[in-house]
């Protein structure tokens, strides 16, 4: 690609990476979004009936209202709405364009995907980290059966499931599982659930449990995924557990090599350095928006609070590069939702 640089770059186009810009559309600053999926591809690895913990107002990006059907939005309404807004924003999307690497040229960044180079003038790493699970590291954990994500029970209706996990996650997998027609039973490393279970879940699963009709062992990892059983562990205790398939939601991490190859690097106790006011890291020009600005601690950040990074970075990046704010609310390439759509 041989095109003028750009002035910002964002490489990922979640929720965060949108708001991102639509910030810049509305700052005047060219911008393009690079994405290795498709729109918001976090969101459509989601299990199908997810409902959002928060209130559409704490998810909403850009200043476009998010109207729901209920108190709560659905998987479905997210992934509409944000797909919506990155719409009336005009943004300049690449899908399915996976990111190869970056390095500097002089004041530029080239950042190298599948497809050419796109060279700009900052960059915005927005990359989340759904897509880089955490692994339970034992023998059989590639066999077929074994999963990492978690969609909906039809599949696994009328067999054996070890759900693997004690958050939000795996909790909710386990009751619609249970409600679907599939044994569960859970492994659960720690000594109870976690604090943050949905208030909603926590006295449904507990009175499953306590019914029987969910097996939980607490304290309990598995040693050895088998092709008709588990090999489980409490303690000095091990035990065997026959099992068709496997659901480990044992949380996932960010990947950082791009960062890494622009000379970023992570802390002793894995968070990534950045100034909390504007969210460039010690590469100038170089922000980090979104949970990937948490390093290892993916529970701090969440769309609600990772979208406001955006009027952060783009406040900071357009005054660097000389470009004022617009002080109106007429800004260049958004539509508004009475243009329609």
């Amino acid at each position: 690609m041989t095109e003028t640089p750009l002035d910002l770059l964002v490489v990922g186009a979640g929720p965060v990476g949108i708001a991102c810009g639509i910030e810049a559309a509305r700052a005047g600053l060219s911008c393009r979004l690079v994405e290795k999926g498709a729109l918001c591809n976090t969101l459509l690895g989601w299990p199908v009936e997810t409902v959002f913990f928060s209130t559409a107002e704490l998810l909403e990006i850009g200043g476009f209202p998010f109207v729901t059907s209920g108190p709560k939005p659905t998987r479905r309404e997210g992934i509409r709405y944000y797909r919506k807004a990155a719409a009336m924003a005009r943004l300049d999307v690449r899908l399915y364009e996976r990111v190869l690497g970056a390095s500097r040229e002089g004041e530029l960044f080239a950042v190298a995907t599948e497809r050419g180079t796109h060279r700009c003038r900052k960059l915005v790493v927005a990359t989340g980290f759904f897509d880089t699970p955490n692994l339970l590291g034992v023998v059989g954990e590639e066999l077929p059966k074994v999963t990492h994500y978690y969609r909906e029970a039809y599949p696994y209706s009328g067999t054996d499931v070890l759900v693997v996990g004690g958050g939000n996650s795996a909790v909710e997998a386990a009751l619609d599982l249970y409600r679907n027609g599939a044994m569960v039973t859970m492994a659960v490393r720690e000594t109870s659930l976690k604090p943050t279970i949905k208030y909603w879940l926590l006295p449904d699963l507990t009175n499953r449990i306590q019914e029987g009709a969910i097996q939980a062992r607490f304290e309990t990892e598995v040693e050895r995924i088998e092709e008709r059983s588990v090999l489980l562990r409490t303690g000095s205790e091990r035990w065997s557990l026959p099992n068709d398939f496997v659901v480990a939601l044992t949380g996932y991490h960010p990947d950082f090599p791009l960062l890494g190859a622009l000379g970023v690097a992570m802390t002793p106790d894995g968070k990534v350095p950045h100034d909390e006011a504007t969210m460039e890291t010690p590469a100038p020009g170089l922000y980090v928006a979104g949970v990937v600005a948490a390093g290892v601690e993916i529970g701090k950040l969440f769309i609600e609070n990772g979208r406001r990074h955006a009027a952060q970075i783009v406040t900071h990046a357009a005054a660097s590069l000389g470009r004022p704010l617009p002080v109106t609310g007429a800004f260049p390439g958004i539509r508004t939702f009475q243009d329609g759509d």
